[in-house]
């Protein structure tokens, strides 16, 4: 089973993308984050013509959004609203095999990384503190479960193209990469991606529109992750990036994560 995370950045707009996707890679099940669409908006029936058949979705106008598409069945669908906030930024589903799968929009917390004078990124804090705190109320640490998402944060030095000047960029922040440690940390969960991809090897999911030429730059970030409790680590046989859709036409600017689990 092959299980995607893309900030598909307008799902209206980009639905012929995720056809592309599903043709080239055969994902099972696709989380998507930044629909930007209301419900009643929701392309459900041209998603399904691809092949998801089973599709939970919660979205706004114009912001946030997240869906999971699937080809497989999901049920005991869950919307938290993280933070006590009423943007639509989690949605949860079981699988088949009993496997519990989230899918976080974590906030990207605006452009100076003070909270007191910026209150998008104290929210950005506040809603890493509440899935720290959530999480483990929900699930114990031999629970089969996966998150994954745009994380807006990237953790490690070789995740960005330069940690020093980087330091003080919200996404790379010292006060963002603890907390976000602390919530892997909860539950054990493993980031996947580090265990296929060495530490000290660059590996990025994002690259800004403002670069001209993303690919010669090469100014990325990974900010898209798919994390596994200790009982999966086990199970996944595969991770992957896919940088070359970056260069599809009309392309978001974060390229889907996949893994493959047994």
């Amino acid at each position: 089973m092959k299980i995607a995370t893309w900030n598909i950045n307008s799902v209206r707009l980009r639905k012929n993308l995720i056809e592309k996707l599903n043709q080239e890679e055969g994902v099972d099940i696709i989380c998507l984050q930044e629909t930007k669409v209301q419900d009643q908006e929701f392309p459900l029936k041209d998603l399904k013509k691809i092949g998801y058949e089973y599709i939970a979705f919660r979205g706004e106008k114009s912001y946030n959004g997240v869906a999971i598409l699937s080809k497989i069945p999901l049920s005991n669908v869950q919307m938290e609203n993280v933070a006590e906030s009423q943007d639509t930024r989690h949605i949860s589903a079981v699988l088949p095999d009993g496997t519990v799968l989230h899918n976080f929009y974590i906030p990207a917390g605006g452009d100076e990384p003070d909270v007191d004078i910026n209150p998008k990124y104290k929210f950005k804090l506040k809603f890493v503190d509440y899935m720290t705190e959530w999480l483990p109320k929900i699930h114990n640490n031999d629970d089969k479960a996966i998150i994954v998402g745009d994380f807006n944060i990237a953790p490690y030095e070789h995740d960005v193209w330069s940690s020093k000047q980087l330091r003080n960029v919200v996404s790379h922040t010292d006060q963002e990469r603890e907390k976000l440690n602390k919530l892997r940390d909860s539950l054990g969960w493993v980031d996947v991606a580090r265990e296929f991809v060495p530490m000290d090897e660059k590996l990025y999911s994002w690259w800004s529109y403002r670069n001209r030429d993303w690919k010669k730059s090469n100014r990325g970030r990974r900010l898209d992750h798919i994390w596994v409790t200790p009982e999966l680590k086990g199970a996944v046989k595969s991770y992957k990036t896919m940088p070359h859709i970056r260069d599809w036409e009309r392309p978001s600017d974060h390229v889907p994560v996949v893994i493959e689990l047994k």
